[in-house]
């Protein structure tokens, strides 16, 4: 299998053309390839396919081979593939994917896409502002959100100490979301700027989540403590956020970057091979 490994501030996924190849076993491609030990290390596998209804197909799959909706920082990447790979090459995309058509615009650079500003939709609310949730015994307020899938927002004071990797789970796993949950932990610098820690469903902590950042700046502004353009900066770097108020929709920009890309044997199709040389 032919591979372009890819991140977009480091939320980094394994890509596939799948105008030229065929993964047919993608939730069990995407928990392979996604180790970051005996695969190629990646928080998952995305294929880029052929859409009757867009120029290409995102088709997302979690670390843990769940399959997802949307990713912010994918999508900007599959906006550079597409264009750098002369799929689609033009100043402005469509991309399919289970959250819809987005609509992408690519900033280009000596023939390369380096940023992209992808139209995410119309943030819904799925809760109160600061609805009460009991977790692990401790009350809490969050701030639902979808951005095509779901968003819990915290807003928390010392992120740098928090244990994401124990409250996370908790949120995640919680009865309160039978589908589970993102959950983002926020801290407000001023009313442009916000810092960001994010536990991804099927993926745990990640650098960077797009569709995460987009749900947090809607949380912000929604409950006063933004303006409606906000800079979100992620373990992995920054993203922008605006909030249109005249159409609803968020605009998020940020960079896309190819990292190498190779070709890899899938423990299935070894022994397959084997198998026939056996016949």
């Amino acid at each position: 299998m032919k591979f372009t490994k890819m991140h977009g501030i480091g939320n980094d996924y394994v890509y596939v053309n799948g105008f030229e190849e065929t993964v047919e076993k993608p939730e069990e491609t995407a928990k392979f390839v996604s180790d970051r030990h005996f695969g190629i290390g990646s928080d998952g596998l995305i294929l880029i396919c052929p859409s009757a209804v867009a120029d290409c197909r995102m088709d997302m799959y979690n670390l843990d081979g769940s399959r997802g909706a949307m990713c912010g920082n994918g999508i900007r990447c599959v906006g550079k593939y597409v264009y750098d790979h002369g799929i689609a090459r033009k100043p402005e995309i469509t991309v399919e994917t289970l959250s819809g058509i987005k609509k992408l615009k690519l900033d280009t650079e000596h023939g390369k896409v380096v940023r992209v500003t992808v139209d995410m939709g119309i943030p819904e609310k799925t809760s109160e502002l600061l609805e009460k949730i009991v977790v692990d015994g401790t009350e809490y307020a969050f701030t639902g959100v979808s951005m095509g899938n779901p968003h819990a927002v915290l807003f928390w004071d010392g992120i740098d100490s928090l244990e994401i990797e124990k409250i996370g789970p908790k949120f995640e796993f919680h009865e309160r979301f039978p589908g589970r949950t993102n959950t983002e932990f926020i801290q407000v610098t001023d009313r442009n700027h916000i810092r960001m820690r994010v536990w991804e469903r099927g993926s745990g902590e990640t650098m960077a989540c797009g569709t995460g950042a987009c749900a947090a700046a809607s949380a912000c502004i929604w409950n006063g403590k933004t303006e409606t353009q906000v800079e979100v900066e992620l373990l992995g770097g920054r993203l922008q956020i605006c909030l249109d108020e005249a159409s609803g929709h968020v605009f998020m920009t940020g960079p896309a970057q190819e990292v190498f890309h190779g070709e890899i044997t899938l423990p299935w199709e070894h022994k397959e091979r084997k198998d026939s040389e056996i016949l």
